[in-house]
């Protein structure tokens, strides 16, 4: 089987199903685990590299208001792959290839690969995207084993808060900053199974722009930082650079978090369960080790 994966997220979930020696192509923005960086990228983004929320907004708005795609996919190279199954995602088109331009390359291959779309908006939906995956390169029993370990993960934290009667924290992540967008999906979800009260986002919902006097209104005590697609050095850069400005000022007095976002909140994978223990350690660290410095850095 050659396995085309079109979604940094579906990457990871091959290569945690013990499936990565079957992975032939991967995307531009795929960088976890190290052993895909060998692979062929198969796609290319029209939006310029930068650091800078506005500039990145700003881009993405032109692409979308011309009608020009955002991500584009290099089919001469997929198709000398010979790909026999390809993993799409059906949940952002601003994050990822759309499933209709995966699905328009399928039909002008030969033989036709397999399509599999991922869509979790929950964190059942995304053990039930790692179960398709695992179905379709036949890893069922990888599967069972990894499901049931995050699964174990996730109760031991409810057990610990529990037990503990832990105080649940005002939280809130910002999954963007230039305008401001709160975490949607399976982000407020991971508040809650960490021991906090998301207080603005909706889970299972999508992500949403806020004023900046609706999130003061929230009164968060926690304010995590996670911008979709960032590395924890680009977040702590951008949390630092949020504490200067006047529009942040009523940060002050409250805990500022940076986190990995790439690694624990923006991809729908299994590392989200990373993101809930992280999560947890931050609200209530007599309860848990510390923070691991890899993946949060508190900056006020």
């Amino acid at each position: 089987m050659n396995i085309v994966s079109l979604l940094p997220a579906a990457t990871e979930i091959v290569a945690f199903l013990g499936a990565s020696d079957r992975l032939v192509g991967i995307t531009h923005e795929c960088d976890y685990p190290d052993v895909v960086g060998s692979r062929a990228r198969v796609t290319r983004s029209a939006i310029p590299h930068s650091h800078d929320p506005a500039v990145i907004d700003a881009a993405v708005r032109e692409q979308s208001g011309q009608g020009h795609a955002l991500f584009t996919l290099d089919e001469s190279r997929i198709r000398a792959l010979h790909p026999t199954l390809l993993l799409t995602q059906a949940l952002c088109d601003v994050c990822a290839v759309s499933e209709t331009d995966v699905r328009a390359l399928a039909n002008r291959l030969t033989p036709v690969p397999i399509v599999v779309t991922l869509g979790g908006t929950t964190l059942d939906g995304i053990y039930a995207d790692i179960q398709a995956v695992a179905d379709a390169v036949d890893a069922q029993s990888d599967a069972e084993e990894l499901l049931a370990g995050l699964r174990d993960r996730v109760k031991h934290v409810h057990e610990t808060l529990k037990a503990a009667k832990a105080p649940r924290p005002r939280v809130v992540v910002i999954e963007w900053t230039a305008p401001v967008f709160v975490a949607g999906h399976w982000g407020p979800e991971q508040v809650k199974r960490a021991g906090g009260i998301d207080v603005v986002g909706t889970a299972g919902a999508h992500s949403t722009t806020v004023s900046m006097d609706a999130l003061k209104l929230a009164d968060p005590e926690i304010v995590l930082i996670a911008p979709c697609g960032y590395s924890l050095a680009a977040a702590t850069a951008e949390a630092e650079q949020l504490l200067r400005l006047e529009a942040w000022s009523w940060l002050a007095g409250r805990q500022v978090w940076a986190l990995d976002a790439n690694g624990l909140v923006s991809r729908p994978g299994p590392r989200v369960v990373d993101g809930i223990e992280t999560m947890a350690r931050i609200f209530n660290p007599g309860l848990f080790s510390t923070v691991d410095a890899r993946h949060a850095r508190r900056i006020a």
